[in-house]
């Protein structure tokens, strides 16, 4: 079996109940497809799923090529089927399709890359503002309790499972803020960006700094709007820095990578 033929095979770890119905943020923190992207035919969900798990787990590296017919092949359907899924994973930005020559995981431009982070900053800076002037005491209590759990997930599990959970640390003060078109473009965003976290962060090395997000929640708690949204800041900085935006060679073959072995 070539290359792209084995790389296939790393996608067949679904984290998302088949056919299940899904919002935004269980799917984000499930490591799961955007649930707009999974709707519809079981066989097609399954194929969305494996893929955006893989990628997200990083069996997938970026620039892997995902040709139609390993693809046919491991999920036992036609080229049709395949088709209509990689321009689904294509609008959500996970692959690239490249005229006349096929699919590959999205590589996404240091420019790209920049350009998300900076519209992340402009709107969490908006968000952590309006979750200091409106947090009650019992938001700020179920906030220390989320971040218990990622302190015990940053411990006991990888890479990907901390990514998620900090990822909803995110999104719950999106939720705290009480502005629901703030969260939903937040959603957007985070999906993005975990993308390029899951492709692009070194192995080892924590998405978020939990301590950071705990310094965060007490500017919060104090009312300390300015201190609060400087350190978002700087924490979103921080993340972007730390990426390895180099292209990566994959180093198994598709169906490795797909899970399939």
């Amino acid at each position: 079996m070539n290359k792209s033929a084995d790389s296939v095979t790393s996608l067949r770890k679904p984290g998302l109940r088949p056919g299940a119905a899904v919002s935004p943020v269980e799917a984000l923190q499930a490591g799961g497809a955007p649930a707009a992207s999974v709707e519809g035919d079981d066989v097609e969900a399954r194929i969305y799923r494996a893929v955006f798990d893989s990628v997200m787990s990083q069996r997938l590296a970026p620039g892997t090529k995902l040709p139609e017919a390993p693809l046919c092949k491991l999920f036992g359907v036609s080229r049709a089927v395949v088709r209509r899924v990689l321009q689904r994973l294509a609008h959500d930005h996970i692959v690239e399709l490249r005229p006349n020559r096929g699919a590959i995981v999205a590589v996404p431009s240091s420019e790209e890359t920049q350009q998300i982070f900076e519209a992340r900053r402009a709107l969490e800076a908006t968000i952590v503002r309006l979750v200091a002037e409106r947090a009650t005491p019992e938001n700020l209590q179920d906030l220390r309790k989320q971040l218990q759990e990622e302190h015990q997930v940053m411990h006991r599990f990888s890479q990907p499972a901390w990514a998620r959970l900090a990822s909803a640390y995110h999104l719950r003060l999106a939720e705290l803020s009480g502005n629901p078109i703030l969260q939903r473009y937040l959603i957007e965003i985070i999906s993005r960006c975990s993308l390029i976290v899951a492709v692009h962060q070194p192995p080892g090395n924590a998405a978020c700094e939990h301590d950071e997000h705990e310094r965060i929640v007490e500017c919060i708690a104090r009312g300390d709007a300015d201190e609060a949204v400087a350190l978002m800041d700087q924490h979103l900085r921080d993340l972007e820095r730390h990426l390895m935006l180099e292209k990566l060679s994959p180093e198994h073959d598709l169906a490795h990578m797909l899970g399939f072995s």
